[in-house]
This record gives structure tokens, C-alpha cells and sequence, in this order.
């Protein structure tokens, strides 16, 4: 199968690309490396060799001419760290409108199946919990995370009137918190932050009391979903990730432990809008991929390894 990637130097992007090279799949990415790193990718190129092509370019701009006609057109583009996304607001907003628009273009003269990367932050603070696809979301519009959080819900919204006025084949996946190898040290998200604290003699930073909740979900689980969602037709919204709850001061145990070393905390004030809790519903996902996550936090931890500059 010839598919292009989107976002394909990203922690995510690496780690699916990888799989599909390793299924024998043709992957050419398309990536700014404004998030992304290309070092992520320069194994992948010694090893598959033209297998794997990778395009620098901006998506938000004319894209390039592929050679290549496509089956799949996979949107991983856009910066998912907090701290990043609200530094590049404009970029984040171009990225999910115009990005997201360009790729459903050129899926559309491939006659391809378009997947999209969305996001558990379409819920914003929920007041429900866990959350269904079919809940619509406490967000702000007008606030710090809104450049994200709107901007993937416009995506989303795309997306819809894509395939309906055109009958395109596309797929959407609302990912959860997700960890693993190549995860940058200065992310900002949670287990990047413990962990690269942790391993180098430093306070780890609790923003608010520690009381609050997400759910990790190792990369490799998350790519075994997305797997299944490529050789499916299955339109979704569909909840991605480790149903299993924990608040930020038991993340912090669970990291004590795998590293053997008790760690100093620091509390900071809580950032705008930042969720109290968040855990997805994956009936959907069990049902419709037969998919469930099979790595525990503490397991995946210890295969996420050292985080690397």
C-alpha cells in the first residue's frame, strides 16, 4: 500500500510509520519539522531504504507533486504539546483549516482513505466521564487552549462536510494521553516532564494539587488501533486509549517505582482550562476494531527507556 504521512517526523508519526515499513507498506512523509525531528527518521531511511521518502514542506502552503498516487492519506500535522501549540496559536489554527483542507484535496484525487489524528481535548473539561464519542465537548473558544482544541474540532467538522458532499472514505481517531520512544524532552506533556525530572535529579512539577486525571496509553497499543482503522472503512469518531485512570500524584508513584528513586515535587498554579479529568469510553473501539489496550503504565514505562535529547 503507498501512503503518505502527514506529521510523520512526530513522536506518533515515527512510531506508525515504522510499522507500516515494517508491513511492507510504501510511506512518504510530509513534514515542516517545526515539531518533528528528522533524526527520528534517519533509521528508518538506513534501513528501508526507498521504501521511505521523506518531503520537507508545509501543508498549510501548496503542497509538493508526489510521483506517487496514494491509497492513504494519514493527518498526524500539528503540534500536540501545550506549551508548544499555544507559542505557535496561528500555526496550530493554519494547520487544522488550511493543512487539514489541502490533505482532503489531494486524498481526493487519489480517490484515497483520508485518517485523521483528533484528539481527546475535543472534550475539553468534560462534565462527563468517562467520555463517549457521542458527548460534545466543555470547551472554551476563547481562551489558551483554544487554538488546539477548536482548531481540531474544526478539523473534525472538515472532515464531515468532505465526506459528504464528496462520498470520501475518511476515518477519524480521538486519541488520549499517549507516551513512548521518540518523545521529545521539552514536550511539556506529563510523562516527558516526570520522567525527564526524575532521571536528572530534578523537583517534578505538579501543576494544581496532583488530584487531577488522564489515562496513558503506550504507543504501541495506539498503533495497533490505527493499524486496524487503515484497513478498515470505519468512519468514527472513535475513542483511542487506556481506559485506566490515574491522578498525577499516582503517576508519580508509578514512575518512583520503575526508576527505584523517590523524587522531590514542586506544586505551580494550574493552568486556564486545563482538564480535572479525562478517561475515554472504548466501547466503540471494542466493538467496531476489536481493540483494547494490553500494556499497563508501569510496563510501557519501562519500555519507554530513557528520554533523549
Amino acid at each position: 500500500m503507498r501512503i503518505l504521512v502527514a506529521g510523520g517526523a512526530g513522536f506518533i508519526g515515527t512510531n506508525l510509520v515504522e510499522r507500516y515499513l515494517k508491513l511492507n507498506h510504501q510511506v512518504t512523509i510530509v513534514d515542516n519539522m517545526s515539531t518533528g525531528r528528522r533524526n527520528n527518521l534517519k533509521h528508518l531511511e538506513d534501513k528501508f531504504g526507498d521504501k521511505i521518502k521523506v518531503v520537507t514542506a508545509d501543508i498549510t502552503r501548496t503542497l509538493p507533486v508526489f510521483e506517487k498516487n496514494f491509497e492513504v492519506v494519514v493527518n498526524l500535522a500539528c503540534p500536540a504539546s501545550p506549551p508548544i501549540y499555544k507559542k505557535l496559536a496561528l500555526e496550530t489554527l493554519r494547520v487544522n483549516s488550511i493543512g487539514v483542507e489541502n490533505l482532503l484535496a489531494t486524498t481526493l484525487r487519489n480517490k484515497a482513505r483520508f485518517l485523521q489524528a483528533s484528539t481527546s481535548e475535543i472534550y475539553g473539561d468534560p462534565v462527563i466521564h468517562p467520555q463517549p464519542e457521542t458527548y460534545k465537548g466543555n470547551v472554551n473558544s476563547y481562551g489558551e487552549r483554544s487554538m488546539y482544541d477548536e482548531g481540531k474540532r474544526f478539523a473534525e467538522a472538515l472532515i464531515w462536510s468532505y465526506r459528504k458532499k464528496y462520498n470520501l472514505n475518511t476515518g477519524i481517531i480521538r486519541i488520549f494521553n499517549t507516551y513512548g520512544p521518540y518523545m521529545s524532552p521539552d514536550d511539556g506533556r506529563v510523562v516527558t516532564n516526570f520522567l525527564y525530572q526524575a532521571m536528572n535529579n530534578k523537583p517534578l512539577t505538579i501543576y494544581g494539587d496532583g488530584t487531577q486525571t488522564r489515562s496513558f496509553c503506550y504507543i504501541d497499543d495506539l498503533v495497533r488501533a490505527w493499524i486496524k482503522m487503515t484497513n478498515s472503512n470505519i468512519e468514527g469518531p472513535i475513542n483511542i486509549g487506556n481506559p485506566i485512570e490515574f491522578s498525577m500524584l499516582e503517576l508519580i508513584k508509578t514512575i518512583e517505582k520503575v526508576l527505584n528513586k523517590k523524587c522531590k515535587i514542586v506544586y505551580l498554579p494550574i493552568g486556564k482550562d486545563d482538564p480535572g479529568k479525562r478517561r475515554p469510553d472504548i466501547g466503540l473501539a471494542k466493538r467496531l476494531l476489536n481493540w483494547e489496550p494490553k500494556i499497563s503504565l508501569e510496563d510501557g514505562l519501562r519500555k519507554m527507556g530513557k528520554i533523549k535529547e
